[in-house]
Parts: C-alpha cells; sequence; structure tokens
C-alpha cells in the first residue's frame, strides 16, 4: 500500500506546524528580558547604595518580583522543547548570548570602579540589562529558527 504524495506533503506540513506551536509555545517572550533586566539594575542598586533597609527592602523585592516572573513563564509553558530540537549550535547560541553579557559587566564594572566612579556596578549592569531587553528578543528568534531547521525525525546539528 502507497500513500499518495499529496497525503505525505499534507501530514509532513501538519507535523510542521505542530513543531512551530511547540516550539513558539516555548520561547521567552521579549516582556521577560525586559523585566529581568530593570529587576537586575535595580537590585544591583539597592545593594550599592549600602542602605540597610533598602539593602533589605531591593533584595525582597527582586526575590518576589524574580519568583513571580518565573512563576508566569513556567505556567505560560505549555509543554516542553526537549534538548536534542535546541541542539548543540543552540546551547552555544545561549552560552555565548551569556557570558558576553557577564563579561561586559564585570569588565565595565571593574573599570569604573578603577576610575572612582561611584555606583560602578550599578552603572555597568545598565548596559548589561540593555543587552538583556535587545539581545534576548534576538536571542529567541536564533533558537526559533534552528530549531525549525532541525529534521523532523532528530539528528544532529
Amino acid at each position: 500500500m502507497t500513500i499518495p504524495p499529496i497525503d505525505a506533503e499534507l501530514a509532513l506540513a501538519e507535523m510542521q506546524a505542530r513543531r512551530a506551536q511547540v516550539v513558539d509555545s516555548n520561547l521567552v517572550p521579549s516582556w521577560f528580558w525586559f523585566s529581568i533586566g530593570g529587576l537586575m539594575v535595580l537590585f544591583v542598586a539597592a545593594v550599592e547604595s549600602e542602605i540597610g533597609w533598602l539593602v533589605a527592602t531591593g533584595s525582597v523585592v527582586y526575590a518576589l518580583s524574580l519568583s513571580a516572573l518565573i512563576l508566569a513563564m513556567v505556567r505560560k509553558a505549555k509543554v516542553q522543547v526537549r534538548p536534542d530540537l535546541l541542539g548543540v549550535r543552540g546551547g552555544l547560541a545561549i552560552a555565548a548570548f551569556t557570558l558576553s553579557l557577564v563579561a561586559l559587566g564585570l569588565v565595565l564594572g571593574f573599570l569604573l570602579e578603577e576610575l572612582g566612579v561611584p555606583m560602578p556596578g550599578t552603572l555597568a549592569c545598565v548596559p548589561v540589562a540593555l543587552g538583556l531587553a535587545a539581545g534576548g528578543p534576538l536571542l529567541m528568534t536564533h533558537l526559533r529558527r534552528l530549531m525549525l531547521s532541525r529534521p523532523l525525525a532528530g539528528g544532529s546539528r
């Protein structure tokens, strides 16, 4: 028994559409990146202020807000993308993005501290937060493209 070509094409199109739904439902939305960046700057500023009540309040607000953001993300995700769908290239892209932002923040923070600039950690955190807000959605676009380009049967790439 042979499957007519049109039926095979329709089945393949349906599988691709369902995979796109899975991928799209698990990508981190833009609002998350902006929120994390903003929270990060506020937390670092609170800690760097060295004002006891502000450090305590900033820490609690940061912890509660971060928890709320993560809960919102977990509830949004209907299914979980398998690591083999993300692939090595996707993992490397995430690692490169993360390490780039960490390096930027550390180098800038130490440089500002060496120059005697007040609140160097907070000032160094601002471009990192902007990098998250701008780069996070770009990373998600890249990861989506990578995941959708992978063969339906798996394989490595």
